[in-house]
Protein backbone atom coordinates (compact mmCIF):
# COMPACT_ATOMS: atom_id res chain seq x y z
CA UNK A 1 0.00 0.00 0.00
CA UNK A 2 1.42 3.21 -0.95
CA UNK A 3 1.28 6.26 2.22
CA UNK A 4 1.38 10.14 0.46
CA UNK A 5 2.59 12.34 3.28
CA UNK A 6 -0.21 15.36 2.60
CA UNK A 7 2.11 17.95 3.93
CA UNK A 8 4.12 16.89 0.70
CA UNK A 9 1.64 16.29 -1.55
CA UNK A 10 2.44 19.20 -3.55
CA UNK A 11 -0.25 21.17 -5.95
CA UNK A 12 2.11 19.87 -8.97
CA UNK A 13 1.13 16.14 -8.54
CA UNK A 14 1.24 14.46 -11.36
CA UNK A 15 -2.85 13.66 -11.50
CA UNK A 16 -2.22 10.66 -13.86
CA UNK A 17 -1.21 8.90 -10.59
CA UNK A 18 -4.42 10.71 -8.82
CA UNK A 19 -6.43 9.13 -11.79
CA UNK A 20 -5.04 5.34 -11.25
CA UNK A 21 -5.98 5.76 -8.14
CA UNK A 22 -9.77 7.05 -9.02
CA UNK A 23 -9.73 4.01 -11.47
CA UNK A 24 -8.14 1.47 -9.34
CA UNK A 25 -11.06 3.18 -6.56
CA UNK A 26 -14.05 3.06 -9.39
CA UNK A 27 -13.33 -0.82 -9.89
CA UNK A 28 -14.33 -1.57 -5.96
CA UNK A 29 -17.14 1.01 -5.83
CA UNK A 30 -20.67 0.60 -7.03
CA UNK A 31 -21.34 3.57 -8.31
CA UNK A 32 -18.77 6.30 -10.02
CA UNK A 33 -20.54 8.67 -8.32
CA UNK A 34 -19.18 7.93 -5.10
CA UNK A 35 -15.59 8.98 -6.01
CA UNK A 36 -14.92 12.33 -6.28
CA UNK A 37 -12.64 14.26 -8.90
CA UNK A 38 -9.77 15.52 -7.79
CA UNK A 39 -8.97 19.58 -8.85
CA UNK A 40 -6.31 22.16 -7.40
CA UNK A 41 -9.16 24.52 -7.31
CA UNK A 42 -12.48 24.29 -8.17
CA UNK A 43 -14.52 27.77 -8.12
CA UNK A 44 -18.05 28.11 -7.70
CA UNK A 45 -19.55 31.50 -9.26
CA UNK A 46 -19.13 32.17 -13.36
CA UNK A 47 -20.02 35.90 -12.58
CA UNK A 48 -16.79 38.33 -13.57
CA UNK A 49 -15.07 37.62 -10.65
CA UNK A 50 -14.84 33.74 -11.01
CA UNK A 51 -14.07 33.96 -14.51
CA UNK A 52 -11.24 36.45 -14.35
CA UNK A 53 -9.64 34.21 -11.57
CA UNK A 54 -10.10 31.05 -14.38
CA UNK A 55 -8.73 33.07 -17.00
CA UNK A 56 -5.97 34.49 -14.79
CA UNK A 57 -4.80 31.40 -13.43
CA UNK A 58 -4.63 29.71 -16.69
CA UNK A 59 -2.73 32.38 -18.29
CA UNK A 60 -0.27 32.71 -15.05
CA UNK A 61 3.06 30.47 -15.78
CA UNK A 62 3.30 29.81 -12.25
CA UNK A 63 -0.28 28.94 -11.73
CA UNK A 64 -0.78 27.22 -15.52
CA UNK A 65 -0.67 23.48 -14.32
CA UNK A 66 -3.08 23.66 -11.82
CA UNK A 67 -6.09 21.66 -12.64
CA UNK A 68 -9.01 23.99 -12.41
CA UNK A 69 -12.32 23.30 -12.65
CA UNK A 70 -15.71 26.04 -12.70
CA UNK A 71 -19.59 25.23 -11.29
CA UNK A 72 -21.85 27.97 -12.30
CA UNK A 73 -25.97 27.78 -12.62
CA UNK A 74 -26.64 29.30 -15.60
CA UNK A 75 -25.95 28.85 -19.43
CA UNK A 76 -22.66 30.22 -20.12
CA UNK A 77 -23.34 29.30 -23.65
CA UNK A 78 -25.82 32.10 -24.11
CA UNK A 79 -23.37 34.72 -22.48
CA UNK A 80 -21.04 33.40 -25.61
CA UNK A 81 -23.31 33.58 -28.28
CA UNK A 82 -24.45 37.48 -27.17
CA UNK A 83 -24.66 39.56 -29.67
CA UNK A 84 -27.45 41.95 -29.18
CA UNK A 85 -28.37 45.08 -31.22
CA UNK A 86 -26.27 47.75 -31.29
CA UNK A 87 -28.63 50.16 -30.09
CA UNK A 88 -29.77 47.83 -27.39
CA UNK A 89 -27.61 48.02 -24.03
CA UNK A 90 -28.22 45.92 -20.65
CA UNK A 91 -29.23 48.03 -17.49
CA UNK A 92 -26.75 45.85 -15.94
CA UNK A 93 -23.50 48.20 -16.48
CA UNK A 94 -20.39 48.67 -14.75
CA UNK A 95 -16.91 50.96 -14.98
CA UNK A 96 -13.93 49.65 -14.53
CA UNK A 97 -11.22 51.24 -13.64
CA UNK A 98 -7.99 51.73 -15.81
CA UNK A 99 -6.14 49.30 -12.67
CA UNK A 100 -8.99 46.68 -13.89
CA UNK A 101 -8.36 46.83 -17.60
CA UNK A 102 -4.41 46.77 -17.04
CA UNK A 103 -5.04 43.35 -15.15
CA UNK A 104 -7.74 42.08 -17.86
CA UNK A 105 -4.99 43.18 -20.79
CA UNK A 106 -2.06 40.96 -18.64
CA UNK A 107 -4.35 37.93 -18.75
CA UNK A 108 -5.57 38.38 -22.26
CA UNK A 109 -9.37 39.13 -21.70
CA UNK A 110 -9.46 42.52 -22.60
CA UNK A 111 -8.68 42.05 -26.60
CA UNK A 112 -12.17 39.72 -26.50
CA UNK A 113 -14.31 42.98 -25.09
CA UNK A 114 -16.67 44.07 -28.02
CA UNK A 115 -15.20 47.04 -28.24
CA UNK A 116 -17.92 49.02 -30.12
CA UNK A 117 -20.19 48.31 -26.50
CA UNK A 118 -17.67 50.00 -24.16
CA UNK A 119 -16.94 53.65 -23.79
CA UNK A 120 -14.52 55.55 -21.53
CA UNK A 121 -15.05 58.73 -20.32
CA UNK A 122 -12.43 61.31 -18.97
CA UNK A 123 -14.55 63.84 -17.08
CA UNK A 124 -16.70 63.36 -13.94
CA UNK A 125 -18.95 66.04 -12.34
CA UNK A 126 -20.21 65.60 -8.92
CA UNK A 127 -22.17 67.96 -7.13
CA UNK A 128 -24.52 68.60 -3.74
CA UNK A 129 -27.75 68.43 -4.70
CA UNK A 130 -28.83 70.76 -1.67
CA UNK A 131 -26.12 73.48 -1.71
CA UNK A 132 -24.86 72.98 -5.38
CA UNK A 133 -21.33 72.81 -4.21
CA UNK A 134 -19.26 70.62 -6.51
CA UNK A 135 -16.10 68.98 -7.79
CA UNK A 136 -14.73 68.30 -11.05
CA UNK A 137 -12.62 65.48 -11.98
CA UNK A 138 -10.54 65.45 -15.39
CA UNK A 139 -7.26 64.93 -16.35
CA UNK A 140 -6.71 68.00 -17.57
CA UNK A 141 -7.81 70.37 -14.64
CA UNK A 142 -5.91 73.85 -14.66
CA UNK A 143 -2.77 74.24 -12.39
CA UNK A 144 -2.06 70.44 -12.86
CA UNK A 145 1.43 70.16 -12.36
CA UNK A 146 2.35 67.37 -15.06
CA UNK A 147 0.66 65.88 -17.44
CA UNK A 148 -1.19 62.85 -17.51
CA UNK A 149 -0.12 59.34 -19.08
CA UNK A 150 -1.97 58.56 -22.03
CA UNK A 151 -3.41 55.35 -19.85
CA UNK A 152 -4.42 57.90 -17.39
CA UNK A 153 -6.36 60.07 -19.51
CA UNK A 154 -9.20 57.94 -18.96
CA UNK A 155 -11.12 57.84 -15.19
CA UNK A 156 -12.96 54.14 -16.13
CA UNK A 157 -14.52 52.65 -18.71
CA UNK A 158 -18.44 51.90 -18.79
CA UNK A 159 -19.12 48.36 -20.12
CA UNK A 160 -21.91 45.87 -19.62
CA UNK A 161 -21.33 43.00 -17.55
CA UNK A 162 -22.58 40.60 -20.42
CA UNK A 163 -19.45 41.64 -22.68
CA UNK A 164 -16.68 41.54 -19.92
CA UNK A 165 -18.09 37.51 -19.08
CA UNK A 166 -18.87 36.68 -23.01
CA UNK A 167 -14.56 38.26 -23.26
CA UNK A 168 -13.63 36.04 -20.26
CA UNK A 169 -15.27 33.08 -21.92
CA UNK A 170 -13.83 33.64 -25.38
CA UNK A 171 -9.97 33.45 -23.10
CA UNK A 172 -10.91 31.00 -21.05
CA UNK A 173 -12.10 28.84 -24.91
CA UNK A 174 -8.83 30.30 -26.00
CA UNK A 175 -6.52 29.52 -23.09
CA UNK A 176 -8.28 25.56 -22.96
CA UNK A 177 -7.96 23.65 -19.67
CA UNK A 178 -10.87 24.54 -17.55
CA UNK A 179 -13.20 22.29 -16.46
CA UNK A 180 -16.50 24.01 -16.97
CA UNK A 181 -20.04 22.85 -15.68
CA UNK A 182 -22.09 25.50 -16.51
CA UNK A 183 -26.17 25.18 -15.90
CA UNK A 184 -24.82 22.98 -12.56
CA UNK A 185 -26.25 23.49 -9.33
CA UNK A 186 -24.73 22.84 -6.22
CA UNK A 187 -26.27 20.14 -4.16
CA UNK A 188 -24.52 20.42 -1.13
CA UNK A 189 -20.48 20.75 0.23
CA UNK A 190 -18.88 18.00 2.51
CA UNK A 191 -15.71 17.07 3.85
CA UNK A 192 -13.85 14.50 1.86
CA UNK A 193 -13.42 10.53 3.34
CA UNK A 194 -10.62 10.10 1.11
CA UNK A 195 -9.64 8.24 -2.08
CA UNK A 196 -8.39 4.42 -0.85
CA UNK A 197 -4.84 5.45 -0.04
CA UNK A 198 -5.01 9.42 -0.14
CA UNK A 199 -6.00 11.19 2.97
CA UNK A 200 -8.17 13.91 1.74
CA UNK A 201 -10.70 14.45 5.25
CA UNK A 202 -9.56 18.10 4.95
CA UNK A 203 -10.75 18.57 1.78
CA UNK A 204 -14.05 20.25 0.15
CA UNK A 205 -16.19 17.98 -2.13
CA UNK A 206 -18.76 19.77 -3.76
CA UNK A 207 -21.81 17.82 -5.11
CA UNK A 208 -23.31 19.01 -8.11
CA UNK A 209 -26.28 18.41 -10.08
CA UNK A 210 -26.23 15.07 -12.21
CA UNK A 211 -24.10 13.01 -9.58
CA UNK A 212 -20.66 14.60 -9.93
CA UNK A 213 -18.68 14.81 -6.97
CA UNK A 214 -15.47 17.71 -6.93
CA UNK A 215 -12.95 17.03 -4.30
CA UNK A 216 -11.30 21.08 -4.13
CA UNK A 217 -7.46 21.43 -2.78
CA UNK A 218 -8.75 24.99 -2.58
CA UNK A 219 -12.90 25.88 -3.03
CA UNK A 220 -13.10 29.68 -3.97
CA UNK A 221 -16.39 30.85 -3.67
CA UNK A 222 -17.10 33.69 -5.72
CA UNK A 223 -20.71 32.41 -5.81
CA UNK A 224 -22.14 36.44 -4.60
CA UNK A 225 -23.82 37.59 -1.59
CA UNK A 226 -25.39 34.60 -0.16
CA UNK A 227 -22.22 32.47 -0.98
CA UNK A 228 -22.93 28.66 -0.22
CA UNK A 229 -19.00 28.67 0.26
CA UNK A 230 -18.97 30.81 2.93
CA UNK A 231 -21.96 29.07 4.60
CA UNK A 232 -19.97 25.84 4.42
CA UNK A 233 -17.08 27.41 5.64
CA UNK A 234 -18.73 29.15 8.86
CA UNK A 235 -17.47 32.30 8.13
CA UNK A 236 -20.03 35.04 8.92
CA UNK A 237 -21.18 38.21 6.99
CA UNK A 238 -22.13 41.48 8.71
CA UNK A 239 -23.63 44.50 7.93
CA UNK A 240 -26.84 46.36 7.34
CA UNK A 241 -29.26 47.46 5.13
CA UNK A 242 -29.39 50.58 3.79
CA UNK A 243 -33.55 50.88 3.35
CA UNK A 244 -32.31 51.98 -0.09
CA UNK A 245 -33.46 50.89 -3.72
CA UNK A 246 -31.04 50.94 -6.66
CA UNK A 247 -32.62 51.85 -9.69
CA UNK A 248 -31.28 51.12 -13.30
CA UNK A 249 -32.40 52.26 -16.76
CA UNK A 250 -30.76 52.31 -20.17
CA UNK A 251 -31.51 56.02 -21.14
CA UNK A 252 -30.57 57.51 -24.52
CA UNK A 253 -29.23 61.26 -24.34
CA UNK A 254 -29.66 64.15 -26.51
CA UNK A 255 -26.45 64.24 -28.40
CA UNK A 256 -23.31 62.48 -27.07
CA UNK A 257 -22.10 65.06 -24.81
CA UNK A 258 -21.29 68.93 -24.15
CA UNK A 259 -17.53 67.89 -24.78
CA UNK A 260 -18.40 66.64 -28.07
CA UNK A 261 -17.39 62.98 -29.53
CA UNK A 262 -13.79 62.71 -27.76
CA UNK A 263 -14.79 63.72 -24.11
CA UNK A 264 -17.48 62.03 -22.60
CA UNK A 265 -18.29 62.40 -18.81
CA UNK A 266 -20.32 61.08 -16.15
CA UNK A 267 -22.81 62.80 -13.76
CA UNK A 268 -23.19 61.84 -10.00
CA UNK A 269 -25.86 64.51 -8.12
CA UNK A 270 -26.21 63.52 -4.20
CA UNK A 271 -29.91 63.92 -3.24
CA UNK A 272 -30.88 63.46 0.35
CA UNK A 273 -32.44 60.03 -0.69
CA UNK A 274 -29.51 58.95 -2.34
CA UNK A 275 -26.92 59.54 -5.14
CA UNK A 276 -28.49 59.81 -8.92
CA UNK A 277 -25.81 59.02 -11.57
CA UNK A 278 -25.58 58.98 -14.94
CA UNK A 279 -22.82 57.16 -16.86
CA UNK A 280 -22.13 57.09 -20.62
CA UNK A 281 -22.30 54.33 -22.85
CA UNK A 282 -21.56 54.40 -26.58
CA UNK A 283 -24.57 55.77 -29.00
CA UNK A 284 -25.88 58.55 -27.27
CA UNK A 285 -27.15 56.33 -24.39
CA UNK A 286 -26.08 56.37 -20.73
CA UNK A 287 -26.16 54.35 -17.82
CA UNK A 288 -28.76 55.14 -14.67
CA UNK A 289 -28.15 54.40 -11.25
CA UNK A 290 -30.59 55.99 -9.08
CA UNK A 291 -30.39 55.50 -5.56
CA UNK A 292 -33.82 55.93 -3.28
CA UNK A 293 -36.02 54.98 -1.09
CA UNK A 294 -37.91 51.59 -1.54
CA UNK A 295 -41.24 53.51 -2.01
CA UNK A 296 -40.29 56.49 -4.35
CA UNK A 297 -38.19 53.22 -6.11
CA UNK A 298 -41.27 51.43 -6.59
CA UNK A 299 -43.23 54.88 -7.82
CA UNK A 300 -40.45 54.89 -10.77
CA UNK A 301 -40.94 51.55 -11.92
CA UNK A 302 -44.79 52.09 -12.33
CA UNK A 303 -44.50 55.33 -14.34
CA UNK A 304 -44.46 55.33 -18.24
CA UNK A 305 -41.24 55.24 -20.41
CA UNK A 306 -41.85 59.47 -21.14
CA UNK A 307 -42.93 60.35 -17.37
CA UNK A 308 -39.62 58.33 -16.39
CA UNK A 309 -37.73 59.71 -18.75
CA UNK A 310 -38.98 63.53 -17.09
CA UNK A 311 -38.28 62.18 -13.69
CA UNK A 312 -34.28 61.29 -14.76
CA UNK A 313 -34.38 64.81 -16.31
CA UNK A 314 -35.86 66.39 -12.87
CA UNK A 315 -33.29 64.48 -10.98
CA UNK A 316 -30.16 66.84 -12.06
CA UNK A 317 -32.40 69.95 -13.01
CA UNK A 318 -34.90 70.40 -9.83
CA UNK A 319 -34.73 71.09 -6.49
CA UNK A 320 -35.16 68.26 -3.82
CA UNK A 321 -38.51 69.74 -2.71
CA UNK A 322 -39.73 69.79 -6.08
CA UNK A 323 -38.43 66.37 -6.48
CA UNK A 324 -40.72 64.94 -3.62
CA UNK A 325 -43.27 66.51 -5.18
CA UNK A 326 -42.87 65.19 -8.15
CA UNK A 327 -42.73 61.87 -6.56
CA UNK A 328 -46.71 61.95 -5.48
CA UNK A 329 -48.17 62.50 -8.78
CA UNK A 330 -49.30 59.18 -10.15
CA UNK A 331 -48.68 59.65 -13.69
CA UNK A 332 -48.15 63.38 -15.92
CA UNK A 333 -44.38 64.46 -15.00
CA UNK A 334 -43.25 65.12 -18.65
CA UNK A 335 -45.75 68.10 -18.16
CA UNK A 336 -44.79 69.45 -14.54
CA UNK A 337 -41.09 69.25 -15.26
CA UNK A 338 -41.37 71.12 -18.38
CA UNK A 339 -43.23 73.89 -16.48
CA UNK A 340 -40.86 73.60 -13.33
CA UNK A 341 -37.82 73.93 -15.47
CA UNK A 342 -38.81 77.48 -17.03
CA UNK A 343 -38.68 78.78 -13.01
CA UNK A 344 -35.09 76.66 -12.43
CA UNK A 345 -31.95 78.26 -12.97
CA UNK A 346 -29.39 75.72 -13.82
CA UNK A 347 -26.05 75.92 -16.04
CA UNK A 348 -26.57 73.31 -18.86
CA UNK A 349 -23.01 72.74 -19.55
CA UNK A 350 -22.34 71.43 -15.76
CA UNK A 351 -25.59 68.60 -15.46
CA UNK A 352 -25.94 65.77 -18.28
CA UNK A 353 -28.14 66.53 -21.69
CA UNK A 354 -32.00 66.10 -21.40
CA UNK A 355 -33.09 62.50 -21.15
CA UNK A 356 -35.00 61.78 -24.92
CA UNK A 357 -36.41 58.29 -24.05
CA UNK A 358 -35.61 55.07 -22.07
CA UNK A 359 -35.04 51.94 -23.00
CA UNK A 360 -38.33 49.45 -23.12
CA UNK A 361 -37.81 47.14 -20.33
CA UNK A 362 -34.47 48.40 -18.84
CA UNK A 363 -35.87 49.87 -16.19
CA UNK A 364 -35.15 48.08 -12.54
CA UNK A 365 -34.27 48.24 -9.18
CA UNK A 366 -32.64 46.15 -6.56
CA UNK A 367 -32.10 46.46 -2.72
CA UNK A 368 -29.03 48.25 -1.69
CA UNK A 369 -26.86 46.78 1.70
CA UNK A 370 -23.43 46.59 2.97
CA UNK A 371 -21.89 43.56 3.65
CA UNK A 372 -18.21 42.35 4.62
CA UNK A 373 -17.00 38.91 5.78
CA UNK A 374 -15.07 38.38 9.02
CA UNK A 375 -12.43 36.51 6.99
CA UNK A 376 -12.00 35.48 3.65
CA UNK A 377 -9.64 32.71 3.79
CA UNK A 378 -10.62 29.11 5.67
CA UNK A 379 -9.50 25.76 5.35
CA UNK A 380 -9.12 24.93 2.19
CA UNK A 381 -11.69 27.86 1.18
CA UNK A 382 -11.11 31.30 0.05
CA UNK A 383 -13.09 33.59 -0.87
CA UNK A 384 -13.66 36.61 -3.37
CA UNK A 385 -15.84 39.08 -5.23
CA UNK A 386 -19.48 39.80 -3.55
CA UNK A 387 -18.76 36.46 -1.37
CA UNK A 388 -16.44 38.49 0.68
CA UNK A 389 -18.02 41.76 0.54
CA UNK A 390 -20.76 44.06 -0.61
CA UNK A 391 -20.66 47.79 -1.43
CA UNK A 392 -22.83 50.57 -1.75
CA UNK A 393 -22.86 51.53 -5.15
CA UNK A 394 -22.11 54.84 -5.19
CA UNK A 395 -18.65 54.98 -5.72
CA UNK A 396 -19.23 52.37 -8.74
CA UNK A 397 -16.17 50.12 -7.25
CA UNK A 398 -17.63 46.72 -6.36
CA UNK A 399 -16.89 44.81 -9.35
CA UNK A 400 -13.08 46.72 -9.61
CA UNK A 401 -12.89 45.38 -5.64
CA UNK A 402 -13.18 41.70 -6.88
CA UNK A 403 -11.01 42.11 -9.90
CA UNK A 404 -8.14 43.54 -7.26
CA UNK A 405 -9.17 39.93 -5.25
CA UNK A 406 -8.87 38.17 -8.35
CA UNK A 407 -5.39 39.64 -8.86
CA UNK A 408 -3.64 39.36 -5.34
CA UNK A 409 -5.32 35.80 -5.29
CA UNK A 410 -3.97 34.66 -8.53
CA UNK A 411 -0.15 36.55 -7.49
CA UNK A 412 -0.53 34.60 -3.34
CA UNK A 413 -1.45 31.08 -5.36
CA UNK A 414 1.43 31.74 -7.51
CA UNK A 415 4.03 32.80 -4.51
CA UNK A 416 2.97 29.62 -2.82
CA UNK A 417 3.48 26.96 -5.92
CA UNK A 418 6.91 28.83 -6.39
CA UNK A 419 7.71 28.05 -2.57
CA UNK A 420 6.56 24.27 -2.45
CA UNK A 421 3.55 25.30 -0.38
CA UNK A 422 0.09 23.41 -0.34
CA UNK A 423 -2.17 26.13 -1.72
CA UNK A 424 -4.96 25.49 0.27
CA UNK A 425 -3.86 25.77 4.06
CA UNK A 426 -4.58 29.11 5.81
CA UNK A 427 -0.98 30.20 6.10
CA UNK A 428 -0.33 29.90 2.13
CA UNK A 429 -3.91 32.20 2.12
CA UNK A 430 -2.75 34.91 4.73
CA UNK A 431 -1.23 37.66 2.64
CA UNK A 432 -4.28 37.73 0.36
CA UNK A 433 -6.31 37.57 3.47
CA UNK A 434 -4.21 40.55 5.25
CA UNK A 435 -3.92 42.90 2.18
CA UNK A 436 -7.49 42.52 0.55
CA UNK A 437 -9.71 42.74 3.77
CA UNK A 438 -7.90 46.02 5.05
CA UNK A 439 -8.37 47.38 1.27
CA UNK A 440 -11.75 46.56 0.68
CA UNK A 441 -12.65 47.67 4.45
CA UNK A 442 -11.20 50.97 3.87
CA UNK A 443 -13.39 51.73 1.03
CA UNK A 444 -16.45 50.00 2.47
CA UNK A 445 -15.92 52.47 5.09
CA UNK A 446 -15.40 55.65 3.10
CA UNK A 447 -18.36 54.85 0.91
CA UNK A 448 -20.31 54.08 3.85
CA UNK A 449 -19.58 57.39 5.19
CA UNK A 450 -20.60 59.24 2.38
CA UNK A 451 -23.73 57.81 2.04
CA UNK A 452 -24.80 58.81 5.51
CA UNK A 453 -22.92 62.08 5.19
CA UNK A 454 -24.76 62.98 1.77
CA UNK A 455 -28.12 61.56 3.32
CA UNK A 456 -28.29 64.71 5.94
CA UNK A 457 -30.59 67.45 4.33
CA UNK A 458 -30.38 69.94 7.16
CA UNK A 459 -27.96 70.76 9.97
CA UNK A 460 -24.51 71.90 10.55
CA UNK A 461 -23.40 68.67 8.34
CA UNK A 462 -24.68 70.11 5.09
CA UNK A 463 -22.49 73.94 5.29
CA UNK A 464 -19.28 71.79 6.28
CA UNK A 465 -19.77 68.97 3.46
CA UNK A 466 -20.10 71.99 0.85
CA UNK A 467 -17.00 73.70 2.56
CA UNK A 468 -15.12 70.61 2.14
CA UNK A 469 -16.16 69.31 -1.44
CA UNK A 470 -15.48 73.17 -2.45
CA UNK A 471 -12.17 73.16 -1.35
CA UNK A 472 -11.04 69.97 -2.63
CA UNK A 473 -12.27 71.04 -6.17
CA UNK A 474 -9.88 73.58 -5.78
CA UNK A 475 -7.33 71.96 -4.48
CA UNK A 476 -5.94 70.28 -7.92
CA UNK A 477 -3.08 68.61 -6.30
CA UNK A 478 -5.36 66.80 -3.66
CA UNK A 479 -8.08 65.98 -6.43
CA UNK A 480 -5.61 64.15 -8.50
CA UNK A 481 -4.37 62.02 -5.66
CA UNK A 482 -8.28 61.06 -5.19
CA UNK A 483 -8.38 60.21 -9.17
CA UNK A 484 -5.22 58.63 -9.10
CA UNK A 485 -6.90 56.21 -6.29
CA UNK A 486 -9.94 55.95 -7.81
CA UNK A 487 -8.12 54.54 -11.08
CA UNK A 488 -5.91 51.91 -8.83
CA UNK A 489 -2.64 53.89 -9.69
CA UNK A 490 -1.26 53.92 -6.40
CA UNK A 491 1.71 56.48 -7.58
Amino acid sequence: MVTINLVRFQSRICFSFVQRCGQRRHQYATTAAKTPEIFDLVCVGGGPAGLSLLAALRATRATSDLKVALVESQDLGRIKTWRPPPDQYSNRASSLTPASVRFLEEIGAWRHIQASRMQPYSEMQVWDGITGSRISFDWNSPGRTAQPEPQQKTIAYMTENLNLSAALLARLDEIGGTTILDKTKVEGISLSEGIEDLDLSSWPVVEVSGGRRLAARLLVGADGGNSPVRTFAGIESRGWDYHRDGVVATVRLEGNGWGGDEVRTAYQRFLPTGPVALLPLPNGLSTLVWSTTPTRAAHLRTLSLVDFAAMVNAAFRLSPVDLTFMHTQDQGQADEVAWREKHTHVDPTLIPQRAVSVQQGSVASFPLRMRHADTYVGERVILVGDAAHTIHPLAGQGLNQGQGDVQNLVQTLGFALEHGQDIGTQLSLENYNSERYSANNMLIGVVDKLHKLYSASSGPLVPLRSWGLSAVNATNPLKAFLMRQAAGNER
